[in-house]
């Protein structure tokens, strides 16, 4: 079968095979991540660079502590979608095998059968900049992370659970919102994606550093 899964033992085995570009690299191929370009990328591909150890940071922690009491939460709220994690594990599909997804869970449609990704997100929003990307949209760089896990699985749909936190005045403010894409809508987008991966890994085996692409202002 062209798509698989490996399973592993623990989180340090799992990202010792992170090798292959994953979601959180594919918005960075396209120059759409506010952290990191395409050639920064490239140099930790070709073992160049090692790429920083953000786990300590409180809002990676914060996150990773989330993650399954949102899942869970999830699961009580739609109750029309079976909802499955595999833990440490990433989906391969030997028609791309440059690209490798890991996902935060995975759907099933129960009426249909049809197949979806769950992608979870927290955010601590400091800026009302920050709110304005998730209004009624995604932002960019995690849009362009559905795309990949669509072009890795070729599931039918994913849906998005964005918690945005907030303070002010000592209080905290929580705010959940849910986006839901259908594979057929976003269809192009995806094809691009796959052909910008493919040239991408096509500098990495040749070991030839790509033109540095500058994000939009």
């Amino acid at each position: 079968m062209a798509i698989h899964r490996m399973t592993f033992d623990s989180k340090e085995e799992w990202l010792r095979h992170r090798t292959r570009i994953g979601g959180s690299d594919a918005a960075a191929v396209l120059g759409m991540n506010p952290w990191k370009n395409n050639v920064q990328l490239w140099l930790e591909k070709t073992g160049r660079a090692v790429a920083p150890d953000i786990s300590d940071k409180d809002v990676v922690k914060y996150g990773v502590a989330a993650e399954p009491l949102l899942r869970n939460l999830f699961e009580i709220d739609f109750p029309e979608y079976k909802v499955e994690y595999f833990g440490d594990n990433m989906v391969l599909n030997d028609d791309i095998p440059f690209a490798a997804a890991s996902l935060d869970g995975e759907l099933t449609e129960k009426a249909t059968g049809r197949k979806g990704i769950l992608e979870i997100k927290t955010t601590n929003i400091l800026r009302s900049m920050q709110k304005e990307k998730w209004d009624h949209r995604i932002p960019n760089n995690y849009y362009v992370q559905l795309l990949h896990y669509f072009m890795v699985t070729e599931f039918d749909f994913a849906v998005l659970k964005a918690q945005l936190k907030s303070e002010f005045k000592g209080e905290i403010y929580l705010q959940t919102k849910h986006y839901k894409i259908e594979r057929s809508d976003v269809q192009d987008d995806i094809n691009y994606l796959k052909k910008a991966e493919r040239k991408f890994w096509e500098h990495v085996k040749a070991d030839k550093e790509p033109a540095l692409i500058l994000p939009e202002i």
